[in-house]
This record gives C-alpha cells, structure tokens and sequence, in this order.
C-alpha cells in the first residue's frame, strides 16, 4: 500500500541551522565577505569577521545586531601571518575569502604587488587552514570554504598575481580536502565569476586603461564577454553557496570547485 499524498507545507531539506558553531571569515567588511557574515551569523553561528577595515567591522557588527548568531570583529592584517593563524584557532567554519587585484601587464606588474596579493590570497590561507585544522580533527567536523574565482579555473591577460594566486589556493583546498577527509574536515573552492563589489566596480577603470577601451564598455566586452548570463553575481548569490557547503547535507562535498560563472567555464 503506497502512503497517501498530503498537501500542505513541509520542513526544509537542507539544515541551515549552525548554532554551536564558530565561523571565521576574512575580507569581511565588505563585498562576498560582508555578505557571508551576515548569512552565517542569521544562521546562528558565532563568526569572527576578520579585517584591516576597523570602521567597514564595527558597521558589521551593528548591522548584525539582532540575529540568531553572533559577529566579533578582529582588526588583523593578513600580511602578519603569525597572527593569521593564531586568529583561526577554534574555529568550526572557515571562509578564506580576503584578496586584491591589480590589473597590469606581467612586465609592468610591480614585484611588490605580486608578492602582497600572493601573501595575502594564497599564504594567508594556508596559515588560517593550518590554525584551524587542529579543532577541526579533535572534534571530527570541520568546513573550510576557499572562495576562489573562476581566475581559479581559468586565466585572464593582466592579472598575473591574481590568476597565480587562485590557481594555487585551488591546489591548497584540494590537498585540505584529501588530508581532511578522514577527520571529517570537507575543503571546497566557491568559484563565482565578476561579482557587485568595490574590487570589481575598481577594476572597470583599470580594465578601461588596458585594453583601451572606454569604461562603459568594459562590463560588456571584457568582464561579460565568456558569460552566458549577462550580469554580475551578487553577494548575497555567493553567500547562500557557501552556508549550503556548511550544512550536513554537504558533507561529500569535498575537493571540488562550485563555479558560480553565469556560463563562463561551459566554453
């Protein structure tokens, strides 16, 4: 006898529930990490948001004022990479999401540049899974969320330091993902395409510059131009991605890379 069909609403599928849990998130004062805050912590989860913007933190954590979960700001620079790694300890969730651009030819790109966005995006990252992994194992749970780009999977003229750095961070969470795996640790890259945040509107002038061509044009024919979908992603797009891989309903989801490219690695 097959059970009757019922109507009416029924739970969710998907636990967004992460009370008890302590994210950290870096680059949090604005853009996807803003975002991915303010996600966790509706969630219930205790984040620490990780940023050198004091100002962009303490208007973070007023806007969270009044969720389920709880945001502590921690002022840090993630060039001190000592302090990096001290500030992930404990942590159940973590988010790598903080980086720069800079967009100039490779034999005009400054050295002092490319070893700051390498420190900062791919370094950086290493140091906070490396002061993270401890908690992760002894408790047998842990999600580490590299959110890289789809300059992970694929490369762009101009952005020698930015392509490098998210090529290796891809290298990075696959390695977490096999070295985790038997403690329960899953290790994933989120790979959006051009996003609506400061880092993306300042490259339109620099895009401009490069490629000679005038800034109205650039958001057409260069940042859209592989996307099938003919728009930014928004942050709040990228953020609900990102609390799904925390979820339970995620836990095979490991070593991988969710493009969120609107169609641009289909070519």
């Amino acid at each position: 006898m097959t059970a009757p069909i019922t109507s009416g609403p029924t739970a969710p599928s998907v636990s967004l529930d992460l009370g008890g849990r302590t994210a950290l998130v870096t680059g949090a004062a604005g853009g996807i990490g803003h975002a991915c805050v303010l996600r966790l912590a509706a969630a219930g989860a205790k984040v620490r948001a990780v940023d050198r913007d004091a100002e962009g933190l303490a208007a973070l954590v007023e806007q969270a004022d009044g969720l389920a979960g709880a945001v502590e700001a921690r002022v840090l620079d993630l060039t001190d990479l000592d302090a990096a790694e001290a500030v992930a300890a404990g942590a159940d969730i973590l988010v790598n999401n903080a980086g720069l651009q800079l967009v100039r030819p490779i034999e005009e790109f400054p050295p002092d540049v490319f070893h700051t966005v390498l420190t900062v995006m791919l370094e950086a990252p290493f140091r906070l899974i490396r002061g993270a992994l401890p908690h992760m194992y002894a408790q047998g749970w842990g999600r580490i969320v590299n959110i890289s780009s789809v300059h992970g999977l694929r490369a762009s003229p101009y952005k020698s330091a930015y392509v490098a750095a998210k090529h290796g961070l891809e290298g990075l969470s696959k390695t977490a993902a096999l070295e985790g795996a038997p403690h329960g640790v899953t290790s994933v890259c989120v790979n959006p395409g051009y996003v609506r945040t400061p880092l993306v509107e300042k490259q339109i002038a620099d895009q401009a510059a490069a490629h000679s061509l005038p800034e109205e044009r650039v958001l057409t024919e260069v940042l859209l131009k592989d996307s099938a979908i003919k728009r930014l992603i928004e942050t709040d797009e990228v953020a609900e991605a990102v609390l799904y891989l925390c979820s339970p309903q995620a836990a095979f989801i490991t070593g991988t890379s969710l493009a969120l490219d609107g169609g641009w690695t289909a070519h």
